[in-house]
Order: C-alpha cells, then structure tokens, then sequence
C-alpha cells in the first residue's frame, strides 16, 4: 500500500488510524493560499529575495514570480512588493497584508488539525 509522502518521515507519525487533511483558499476556482504559497512568502520574508527565496525552495523564479503575481492578483493589493536591481540591487518584502495572509492562513490549519484530532479521537474500528 503507497504511503503518503507526507507521512513517511513526519515526527507526528502515530500508530493506527488518524484524519489527515490539507487545506487551501481558492478564489474564483484558483488557489489564491496554499501551504507551499505560506513557505514562499515566509522564504521572502526571511530573505528578502524572491529569487533567494526560490532557490531556497528548489523552484524556479519564473514560477515563484508567477505564484507572487497570482497572489498579489487575487488579494487586489500587494502581498509582497519588490524594487529594482541596479546598483544597490533588488529586492522584495511583505507587505502588512503579506504577513496578515500568513497568519490568517495558520490559524486556518491550526483550526484543521484540531478537528481532525478531534475527529480521530471519535473513531472507532
């Protein structure tokens, strides 16, 4: 039987039956937040490089551009902001919007995982 790949190595890894799920917010039927979108914009974040950050997460700049794009798209403001290269070199941040899509987005996850916690507790094979 195939194992999640999530599952394999995880430190939360239990014996027996256990909920798992993952979450996402779409609008208009594309993903505007996922968890890989969070580690992106905590990767800016951390290295204030959107280019650093990509690298960081072995994923090309074009498609962590375009994910910042979409992202900044949706949200109708930006999320990250990003300056120039030149002389002193570019760079990119989060916005006061960008660190509230973050935290919005954890508490959302830790909202799922007390539920399936919650509901794993309430099974009974």
């Amino acid at each position: 039987m195939k194992r999640h790949s999530s599952s394999k190595n995880s430190p939360y890894t239990q014996k027996g039956y256990h909920c798992k799920g993952r979450i996402w917010i779409e609008n208009s039927g594309k993903t505007f937040l996922g968890f890989g979108r969070i580690v992106l914009l905590k990767k800016i974040r951390e290295y204030g490089s959107i280019s650093a950050a990509a690298r960081s997460m072995n994923m090309s700049y074009k498609h962590a551009w375009d994910l910042v794009h979409s992202m900044n798209q949706q949200a109708g403001k930006d999320l990250v902001t990003t300056s120039k290269g030149g002389k002193g070199g570019g760079g990119a941040q989060l916005t006061a919007a960008g660190d509230k899509a973050i935290n919005t987005f954890k508490k959302l996850h830790e909202r799922l995982i007390l539920f399936l916690e919650q509901e794993t507790e309430k099974m009974n094979f």
